[in-house]
């Protein structure tokens, strides 16, 4: 079966700095018409930074959507000053930790609330990283901080509830069920 919905019209409702919000109207496969909201956001990538310790980057920031200080592997979203994902990787790694990778691969793309948006994070794994010679600005409004954690301290964590971000939560997964590839990249 097709459940192509077909775009009879758009209207949009807020343009800002981050996302954009439309309303539309479509015609569902059946033929009848039905509203939807439609949040658009540029894509963003997501980093499980490893050190040479074995130990894997989280930043604490505070989040005004939930109201809370959340931990999250570094991340941010593409935008202008980026050709790929990939220099978005290797900014974001730069601006957020001041650290250089020797080694990115992807891991995998994904949405993260298909019922609404169209932000497609990117994740990718870093490895060999050392301080950067060169630091980039930090956005001006960020406030963060970063600690490193074993793959046992995040595993408590995660027992705890405290690791409730979307990207963080896949790329700790990643970590828990490829543990023996990521340590042979970490030991070179």
């Amino acid at each position: 079966m097709d459940f192509t919905e077909k775009v009879i019209k758009k209207d949009v409702k807020y343009q800002g700095g981050i996302i954009d919000v439309e309303e539309q109207i479509v015609e569902l496969p059946n033929g009848k018409l039905a509203k939807r909201d439609v949040v658009h956001h540029a894509p963003a990538i997501g980093i499980l930074a490893i050190t040479s310790a074995n130990e894997a980057i989280l930043i604490e920031q505070w989040r005004t959507a939930p109201a809370k200080t959340t931990l999250e592997i570094p991340a941010g979203k593409v935008d202008e000053r980026d050709t790929s994902p990939l220099d978005t990787v290797i900014r974001e790694l730069n601006e957020e930790t001041r650290l250089q990778a020797r080694h990115i691969e992807r891991i995998s793309s994904f949405y993260l609330s298909t019922g609404f948006s169209d932000e497609l994070m990117h994740l990718y794994l870093a490895t060999g990283l050392t301080p950067v010679t060169n630091e980039l600005p930090q956005d001006i409004d960020e406030n963060l901080t970063y600690q490193t954690y074993t793959l046992a301290q995040l595993d408590a964590l995660q027992a705890h509830g405290q690791l409730d971000d979307s990207k963080t939560q896949v790329a700790y997964w990643y970590w828990k069920n490829k543990v023996a590839y990521v340590k042979e990249l970490v030991n070179g």
